[in-house]
């Protein structure tokens, strides 16, 4: 009989077999309006594990890691979604996407403990490549604001859920949250290798 830890570790890792899922930069569908824009985020595995980890790391850290990891990476990701509107090249975007599911998910499964300074500084690298593949998919009118707009926010409600899911993690016990916790940061760098 499946323990739950089990049972959640099957369904995760079901999703992150599911190689579909994860091409969240394909260059097709809506990308006009903030509903497109809200919607796009939570439509690649690659963005959603990358968001909850950013979150779950923020968590990890504590203190000021709370809002400022969070900030740091939807600031710089606009950042990297306006070059990408103004089709300025960023190299190696989909690579740097991929490595940022596997580096934050080693992060978290290991349980790094980084300075403030570089965990800003890893986010803030990797959200360039995210913010430039949205935004080489937006168009360049009031329709591409209000997708940015509704991008961004998605993805703070996203950090916002990895900031909970370390919190519930944590209070179900020491051992046990700990155990979860890194078991999710393990899948979330296997769903990066893949």
């Amino acid at each position: 009989m499946f323990s739950k830890i089990s049972r959640f570790n099957a369904a995760l890792a079901a999703c992150v077999l599911a190689p579909s899922l994860a091409f969240a930069h394909t260059g097709t569908g809506q990308t006009i309006g903030f509903a497109h824009g809200f919607t796009h985020p939570v439509s690649g595995l690659d963005h959603v594990l990358a968001m909850i980890l950013v979150g779950v790391l923020a968590w990890q850290l504590g203190g000021r890691a709370l809002w400022l990891v969070p900030t740091t990476f939807v600031s710089v990701m606009a950042i990297g979604g306006a070059l990408g509107m103004m089709g300025i090249s960023v190299p190696f975007v989909e690579a740097g996407i991929a490595f940022s599911v596997i580096v934050l998910g080693a992060v978290v499964a290991l349980d790094i403990r980084a300075p403030l300074a570089i965990a800003v500084g890893v986010v803030g690298l990797f959200a360039i490549f995210h913010g430039h593949a949205h935004g080489s998919e937006m168009p360049a009118t009031a329709g591409g604001v209000a997708y940015a707009a509704g991008f961004m926010l998605a993805t703070a409600t996203l950090h916002i859920a990895g900031i909970a899911l370390g919190y519930l993690l944590a209070k179900m016990s020491e051992r046990q949250g700990s155990m979860v916790m890194r078991s999710a940061g393990g899948i979330g760098l296997f769903a990066g290798l893949i």
